[in-house]
C-alpha cells in the first residue's frame, strides 16, 4: 500500500507515524465524544488545577449546568457563545457545555484590547460571553458589553475553583485580583447561572452543524472566523491521539501550559484528553517555575508547547532540579524552533522534542514528526494519518509545483474548515479544487522529501508568528496610523532570538519633527494586545510602494532585513 503525496508516492514502510496514513476515523459531536469518556470512567482524573483535581463527573456536571443555564436565556441552538478565558476549569465546563446546548463556541484572546473584541464580538454575533473575576479580564469584557450587541456576562470565580484553603486565603489575602464585579440581570455569576431544570439534549448533526468560530487573519483586513464543525474538530483530534505510539492512553498527563483559546491547545491538549481519556494538568499562564513545578508534581507525560517556552525552561535555574523523568515526549508547533534551542533542549532534559505543523484552518494539526524512531530535525515530520497535501506553483495557483521544486502547501482532509464566518466570497483565494477533491491554501512554502516530511521553506502570508501568536499586521497599522502625526505605516516581523518574531513599525510623519520614535511606540503599545506589541518605530522619509502605489510590505522587509 501506497499514500500519494504531491505526485509522489511513499511507501508504508517510509511512514513512521503508528497508524496507518489512510486510516479513516468517525466523525463525533464534541458533547458525545465528552459523554463517551466520561461514561467509561466517570471518576478518572481530568483536570489537575492549582492542587485542586477535577474528575471527568464533576466537569460533566458543570458542563450541564451551564448548558441548561445557557437555555434558560434564550440560547438556542447555533447561537454564538464566546469564550473569554485563561486556561482555568470552567473553561472546558463553559467549552463543552455551550456545545451541549447547541450553540457555537467563539474562542476569544484575553490578550485582547477592548477594541479587538469588541469587533469579533460583533462580527460573530456573540450573545454571551464567559469571563473571569480577574481585574483585567472582567474590565474589558464590562466595556466590551457596554458598547455593543453582547447580551449576557458569566463571571466565574477564580477563588472558587482553587482548593478550599487556597480559596479562601485568595479572597482574604489577594482583594486586589479580585475584580469588582457589577452583579444584575445582564451580569452572572458562574456558580448562579445554572436553573433548577436540567438542560434539554440537542441533537446534533457532527457534518452539518458548527462547533467554534477560532479568529485568523491574513495579510490584509480584519481577521476571520475559521467555521469548524464538530467533526473537523473531533476527527483532527483523533488524528493526534492516533500518532502517540505509548502504551495506554488513559495513563498520559498532559501538561496544559499553551491557552486553551488557540487552536492547537484547543485540539493537541483538550480535546485530545478527551479523545483518550488522559488527563491535564493545567496552569492559568505560561510561567516557567509554575510549570515546572506542574511537571514534577503531577508526573506529566506529554508536553506541547511553542518554541520559546522551551527556551524559557533553558534559561530557568530551577531546570536542572527539576525531576522531568515523566516525560516522554514535548512536541513544539506555533512557530519554527530554532535548531539551538531544539538541540540544547533534547541534551540539556534527555526528552525528545518533536516539531509538527497545523494552522487555525485545520482544526489544529496537520503533521508531525514521529514521537519514536525516524525523525528529521528542521521539518515539520510526515502528515498525520487520514491527510493529503499538493504543493501549488507559487506564481500560478492552479497549477501544481513543478517535480522537485517548493510549493505552496495546499492540505485536504476531514480536519479541515468549512469556509470563513460570513465570508464566502473569500473561498476562491482560500481553497484550490483538483482530482475532485477540495484543498486549503495554506500560504506557507514547503518542500516535500522522498520519505514524505515535510519542510517548510518560506511564507507567503505577512502573518507575523510571536511566540505562536499570530500577529496580523494590518491590525497594528490600522491603529498607529490613527495617531495624528503618523502619515502611513507598514508593519513587518522581525527576527527575535526569543519569541522567533516580533512586530516592528516604519512610518511616515506629516511633518518632520511631529513625534518620535519612543512616543509612538509607547502610545501604540498602549493600544493594542501584548502579543501585537512592537519593539520599535522606526520614522523614514518614505515607506516603498509598488507601481500602483500601494505600500509593499515584501520591499520593505528585503530593504531591512
Amino acid at each position: 500500500m501506497s499514500v500519494t503525496i504531491a505526485a509522489m508516492t511513499v511507501n508504508n514502510a517510509a511512514y513512521h507515524h503508528p497508524t496507518p496514513p489512510d486510516t479513516q476515523f468517525a466523525a463525533i459531536s464534541l458533547p458525545a465524544l465528552f459523554e463517551r469518556t466520561t461514561g467509561e470512567a466517570p471518576d478518572a482524573p481530568f483536570l489537575h488545577f492549582l492542587g485542586r483535581t477535577y474528575s471527568y463527573r464533576e466537569i460533566r456536571a458543570e458542563a450541564q449546568c451551564f448548558a441548561a443555564g445557557l437555555q434558560a436565556m434564550g440560547i438556542a441552538k447555533g447561537d454564538r457563545v464566546g469564550l473569554f478565558l485563561p486556561n482555568v476549569p470552567i473553561y472546558a465546563a463553559a467549552y463543552y457545555g455551550a456545545m451541549m446546548a447547541g450553540a457555537i463556541v467563539v474562542n476569544f484572546s484575553p490578550l485582547y484590547s477592548v477594541e479587538e473584541l469588541s469587533w469579533q464580538v460583533e462580527d460573530s454575533g456573540t450573545r454571551v460571553l464567559v469571563t473571569l473575576d480577574v481585574p483585567e479580564l472582567y474590565g474589558t469584557a464590562a466595556k466590551v458589553q457596554a458598547a455593543s450587541g453582547l447580551e449576557m456576562l458569566v463571571v466565574g470565580s477564580l477563588a472558587d475553583m482553587l482548593p478550599w484553603a487556597k480559596g479562601i486565603a485568595f479572597k482574604l489575602l489577594k482583594r486586589k485580583q479580585i475584580a469588582d464585579v457589577a452583579y444584575g440581570p445582564t451580569i452572572r455569576r458562574w456558580k448562579d447561572c445554572s436553573p433548577d431544570t436540567p438542560f434539554t439534549p440537542v441533537a446534533l448533526d457532527p457534518h452539518a452543524d458548527l462547533a467554534l468560530l477560532q479568529y485568523t487573519g491574513g495579510t490584509t483586513g480584519r481577521p476571520k472566523g475559521a467555521m469548524l464543525g464538530h467533526d473537523q474538530l473531533s476527527i483532527n483530534a483523533q488524528q493526534v491521539a492516533a500518532i502517540n505510539p505509548f502504551g495506554n492512553p488513559r495513563g498520559e498527563v498532559f501538561m496544559g501550559a499553551l491557552p486553551f483559546f488557540h487552536v492547537f491547545a484547543n485540539t493537541a491538549v483538550l480535546n485530545h484528553a478527551v479523545v483518550t481519556g488522559a488527563s491535564i494538568a493545567m496552569v492559568p499562564r505560561f510561567e516557567t517555575k509554575q510549570v515546572l513545578e506542574t511537571i514534577a508534581r503531577y508526573r506529566c507525560t506529554g508536553f506541547p508547547g511553542v518554541p520559546t517556552m522551551f527556551q524559557a525552561m533553558l534559561d530557568h535555574p530551577d531546570l536542572a532540579k527539576t525531576d522531568l523523568s515523566s516525560l516522554k515526549i514535548c512536541i513544539s508547533g506555533g512557530a519554527p524552533m530554532p535548531a539551538p534551542v531544539h538541540v540544547q533542549f533534547e541534551e540539556v532534559t534527555g526528552v525528545r522534542v518533536c516539531e509538527g505543523y497545523g494552522l487555525t484552518e485545520s482544526s489544529g494539526v496537520v503533521s508531525a514528526n514521529p514521537y519514536e524512531g525516524t525523525r528529521k530535525r528542521g521539518t515539520i515530520g510526515q502528515l498525520v494519518p487520514g491527510t493529503q497535501v499538493i504543493l501549488l506553483d507559487k506564481e500560478d495557483p492552479t497549477r501544481l509545483a513543478p517535480d522537485g521544486e517548493p510549493g505552496e502547501l495546499a492540505v485536504c482532509g476531514p480536519q479541515v474548515m468549512r469556509g470563513y464566518w460570513n465570508r464566502p466570497e473569500s473561498d476562491g483565494d482560500t481553497f484550490v479544487e483538483r482530482d475532485g477533491k477540495r484543498y486549503l491554501r495554506t500560504g506557507d512554502v514547503a518542500q516535500i522529501d522522498a520519505d514524505g516530511f515535510l519542510a517548510i521553506v518560506d511564507r507567503i502570508k505577512d502573518m507575523i508568528a510571536v511566540g505562536g501568536f499570530k500577529v496580523f499586521p494590518s491590525v497594528v497599522e490600522d491603529v498607529i496610523v490613527e495617531h495624528p502625526a503618523v502619515k502611513e505605516a507598514l508593519v513587518i516581523g522581525v527576527p527575535e532570538e526569543y519569541r522567533g518574531e516580533v512586530p516592528r513599525a516604519y512610518v511616515t510623519l506629516h511633518e518632520a519633527g511631529g513625534a518620535t520614535g519612543e512616543e509612538l511606540r509607547d502610545w501604540l503599545n498602549a493600544k493594542i494586545g501584548k502579543h501585537e506589541r512592537v519593539d520599535q518605530v522606526v520614522i523614514r522619509d518614505s515607506l516603498p510602494k509598488t507601481i500602483i502605489g500601494k505600500l509593499d510590505r515584501k520591499t520593505l522587509r528585503a530593504e531591512v532585513l
